[in-house]
């Protein structure tokens, strides 16, 4: 006959033929969970299956929360943005980054405005040089369809 060794809160710790740990758990109303089945001889648990689920699935849901969310926001400038919508778009870059944020900034090419490609370009860069003390560039300026996009990452902050 196998034997098991049984443990649980509120049971004499040992090891027990399979019948007797069976009864055991259908006296207190609970259930026997095997636990280690590889070890000799299998070691099997008296507990309540359904709350032991419950609260995995709990301690699963709060590990998720803890998990950091990346948010990502987007800038849109056109490829002559002007001076004064430089710096106000810099300065809600400057507050995406401070909480923690990633940035997408973009220049969206419209009709003919793809010729002037290299100005687009210019503006990322500029872009990406003015946030370099609040974020790191993941991707340079790339050129997808109409769009020419630059990738940044808040820096963490010294600690």
């Amino acid at each position: 006959m196998k034997e098991v060794r049984l443990v649980g809160d509120n049971v004499e710790q040992g090891v027990y033929p399979i019948a007797e740990a069976v009864r055991i758990a259908d006296e207190q109303g609970l259930d026997l969970v095997e636990i280690s089945p590889t070890a000799v001889p299998p070691v099997c648990k008296v507990i309540d299956y359904q709350k032991f689920l419950y609260q995995q699935k709990k301690k699963e849901k709060e590990q998720k929360a803890k998990a950091a969310k990346v948010v990502l926001k987007e800038i849109r400038f056109g490829p002559q943005t002007d001076e004064h919508d430089f710096n106000f778009k810099l300065k809600h870059a400057i507050g995406f980054l401070k909480e923690g944020c990633k940035v997408k900034a973009y220049v969206f090419f419209k009709g003919r405005s793809i010729l002037f490609k290299e100005q687009g370009e210019v503006l990322l860069l500029r872009f990406a040089n003015d946030l370099e003390e609040y974020a790191k560039v993941d991707s340079m300026p790339v050129l997808e369809g109409k769009r020419m996009i630059l990738m940044l990452s808040p820096k963490k902050a010294p600690k």
